[in-house]
């Protein structure tokens, strides 16, 4: 007879199967001991392929670039009169230029644009935007940048096309970190919401599919290869056009495959999990995309006041930008601002506490 002493009961060791999470280490792009130390995001095609496919990622940050830029500037006379002749490729204005360059930025964590000036006097005649997966930054021992150097993307050696001098090129960059040599991609921190997403997507996207178009199950009363992709043919074709389907009786079996409602977690609470930690990260409200996602209209204008500040915060770092790298002064507008109303509405809460019931409301209380 087997011994079932409860002193042979022992201790799992799941060590090896559930492990301590840990965020990786990460050592800043910094300047190498060398005379010279280059930077090409190498990343950059990935990172465009999540802006070009993604919806959300796509608004959120087209979205923010009309904020930033969207209401125009402001010059005195001789600046907005070389601004006004600024047309990039062809068709470009300066405000879609720099709406390119705020998306870019954020997309590959810097973007790019040829400065174009008069031989003799010097004076901005283009700004031409440039492809920032083709662009390298070159910096000196010190980690001062020495130039730019374009590469042909399409050649294995990645030689090198053209080569311009610090002053040649407006440079933006996105949420520059300790001393790297380049900006911080907005996708960096995103990459794991955007795949959770797209997964979450293709999953709801296979269910309903199968709702319309059910898996089924037969059992056929044969073994021989021929008759059984003869039968699998007429079969998907018929499921594919929507048409009857007539078997002789008795010579196939089959089931509907499903899944019993219930018995699986109900995917849309953490799809809008999803979309709300998006949106969160990226630091747009919702309610500025013609969404419901804030409770109230006193959350809104909470979330709406934060997102001006950070608004107004890259406004003041283009404006900062323009006249360090190009030499002209802007003072970008801001679409719209509830600061006084949210003073108003303080204002109105505060002299609403203080106020003091008057007699004959009491009693007209009471008396409802």
């Amino acid at each position: 007879m087997a011994d079932l002493s409860i002193n042979s009961a022992r201790i799992s060791d799941l060590s090896n199967v559930v492990t301590d999470i840990e965020v990786n280490r990460i050592t800043p792009d910094s300047v190498q001991d060398q005379e010279e130390t280059e930077w090409l995001n190498a990343d950059f095609s990935t990172y465009f392929g999540m802006y070009k496919l993604v919806p959300e990622v796509k608004i959120a940050f087209d979205m923010r670039a009309i904020w930033t830029i969207g209401k125009g500037y402001a010059a005195d006379d001789k600046t907005s009169l070389i601004l006004e002749n600024i047309n990039g490729w062809g068709n470009d204005s300066f405000n879609t230029i720099l709406k390119n360059m705020i998306v870019m930025k954020r997309v590959a964590g810097d973007s790019f644009a040829e400065i174009i000036r008069e031989s003799k006097s010097g004076e901005l005649i283009n700004l031409k935007t440039l492809d920032p997966g083709s662009i390298k930054i070159i910096v000196n021992k010190k980690g001062i940048i020495k130039r730019y150097e374009q590469i042909n993307k399409t050649s294995k050696e990645k030689e090198v096309l053209h080569k311009f001098e610090p002053t040649s090129i407006f440079h933006l960059t996105n949420k520059r970190v300790a001393d790297e040599i380049h900006g911080v991609s907005d996708i960096e921190a995103l990459k794991d919401i955007i795949n959770a997403n797209k997964e979450s997507f293709d999953d709801v996207k296979k269910v309903i599919h199968r709702y319309v178009k059910p898996m089924m199950k037969f059992i056929l009363d044969t073994d021989d290869t021929a008759k059984i992709d003869a039968l699998v043919t007429k079969f998907d074709k018929a499921v594919n056009k929507g048409e009857n389907l007539y078997i002789p009786k008795g010579t196939v079996e089959h089931d509907l495959i499903s899944v019993p409602s219930n018995s699986t977690l109900n995917p849309l609470p953490w799809r809008d999990h999803l979309r709300n930690y998006f949106f969160q990260v990226v630091g747009i409200p919702q309610i500025i995309l013609g969404s419901s996602g804030e409770f109230t209209e006193s959350t809104a204008k909470i979330a709406y006041l934060a997102f001006e500040q950070s608004v107004e915060d890259e406004q003041k770092d283009i404006e900062e930008q323009v006249w360090d790298q190009i030499g002209l002064k802007i003072e970008l507008s801001f679409p719209a601002s509830l600061r006084n109303e949210l003073l108003s509405d303080e204002g109105k809460d505060a002299g609403a506490g203080t106020q003091a019931a008057k007699p004959e409301e009491v009693i007209a209380g009471r008396g409802a």
